[in-house]
């Protein structure tokens, strides 16, 4: 084995080869790096999104929503909810009614989805932790109060302590529409959540709106979050069917699961192109063994000649390969690894020169490049970048022990 090791490194270093081979072997080499070091990147910076739709956007947005089919609300709400409480998958349960309408200030108006919340159960929640303690113990004692995402709050160019009007849409006996109930509400306090919620978010008493939109129970429906946010869909339908009450069920995935399926597309798109990418590396692996085994028949033929196997011949030619792919993986590895480590303070060090910036939180649900290393996927990276080079390094290995020596040494 030791003389295996010593051939192939005698044949990689040796100063007689070929100008063009050494190009053609730092050219794989530096193809294999370049693409195990955008590979992990691109991941990295996948599993930060991931990461952030689930620590942010996910910690705001209810996981699972279950509403009345009837228009009186759930009937004896709080046993329902103690009985969810209970589920070892639910982290939280709280009451909701939907209060959708116009929100107007002066002759502007704009459409708003408004959540009506009971503070007792909502201060277990994630809202106290987006206020002050006083904006919080502002919203619990006075009835009027609500809480405005700041996109819409820019919209309509309002500020803290103005006085809004929401207009409610009314159903009559026999559904037709009847004139809308206008509340008057005092924003206590603004919302940043990134993204297209915070443009049409808001927050207000559930009593207020239960008692507007004629809601006899108090509640229109229940909604909750999970300790995993990704087993929504399964959970919601398992929990939903074992309610006493009729009600329609509904998680995050339909409404905000483009942007997880999203990540995940890319995600796979970006694995199978950078793997093609480092086959490809790997292919000039192959251009530079068959002129290395060109270059070195008569070398090669007097190994044979003195008694060396095919097996040694064989062996030589995949180290000498395989050498190319070991540096090319770990110094891709290594500066991969070095950035994605990094990556979030040198985008906002690039944003500083270049005066740019690359995520825009008025469109995404952050505003910075994220990123997050998964040690799993840098292993894998690694096994199958130096898994394709080994492969691409058989067919010359294999061509260079079937010289003849005789042919060769013949002329």
């Amino acid at each position: 084995m030791h003389l295996v090791w010593l051939l192939a490194w005698r044949f990689r270093t040796n100063k007689r080869q070929n100008g063009f081979i050494s190009f053609i072997s730092a050219s794989s080499t530096f193809g294999i790096g370049l693409g195990c070091f955008v590979l992990i990147l691109l991941l990295s910076v996948m599993n930060g999104f991931e990461k952030e739709l689930k620590d942010r956007l996910l910690s705001v947005i209810p996981h699972a929503e279950f509403k009345s089919v009837s228009a009186s609300g759930i009937y004896n709400w709080p046993a329902e909810i103690t009985a969810l409480q209970q589920h070892p998958e639910v982290t939280f349960v709280e009451p909701y009614v939907n209060a959708t309408g116009m929100l107007q200030k002066g002759n502007k108006m704009k459409a708003i989805e408004m959540t009506a919340i009971d503070p007792l159960y909502a201060a277990q929640g994630v809202v106290p932790s987006l206020l002050t303690i006083d904006q919080w113990q502002q919203f619990q004692t006075d009835e009027n109060a609500t809480l405005l995402g700041i996109g819409l709050m820019n919209k309509l160019d309002l500020s803290i302590g103005d006085k809004v009007q929401i207009l409610l849409p009314q159903l009559s006996t026999d559904l037709s529409l009847s004139a809308p109930k206008t509340l008057r509400l005092n924003i206590i306090a603004s919302l940043d959540m990134g993204g297209e919620l915070s443009n049409h978010i808001g927050f207000m008493h559930m009593s207020l709106a239960a008692q507007a939109q004629n809601i006899e129970h108090g509640a229109q429906g229940i909604r909750l979050r999970y300790k995993d946010a990704f087993m929504a869909r399964d959970l919601t339908r398992q929990i939903g069917y074992q309610l006493s009450p009729e009600v329609y069920m509904s998680d995050w995935t339909i409404k905000n699961g483009n942007l997880y399926q999203d990540i995940q597309l890319v995600r796979a798109v970006v694995y199978i192109a950078l793997i093609l990418v480092i086959a490809v590396a790997c292919f000039n692996i192959v251009s530079t063994l068959v002129m290395a085994v060109n270059e070195k028949q008569s070398e090669i033929a007097m190994l044979k000649s003195m008694g060396a196997k095919n097996r040694l011949i064989i062996g030589v030619f995949m180290l000498q390969g395989t050498f190319n792919g070991l540096i090319g993986t770990v110094i891709g590895v290594l500066l991969g690894v070095l950035m994605a480590s990094n990556l979030p303070e040198v985008a906002r060090f690039l944003e500083d020169i270049f005066q740019v910036q690359f995520l825009s939180g008025d469109v995404y649900f952050i505003d910075f490049l994220p990123s997050e290393l998964n040690w799993n996927e840098v292993l894998l990276t690694a096994f199958i970048a130096i898994l394709l080079s080994v492969l691409a390094t058989l067919y010359p290995a294999i061509k260079a022990a079937k010289i003849n020596p005789a042919t060769v040494l013949g002329h």
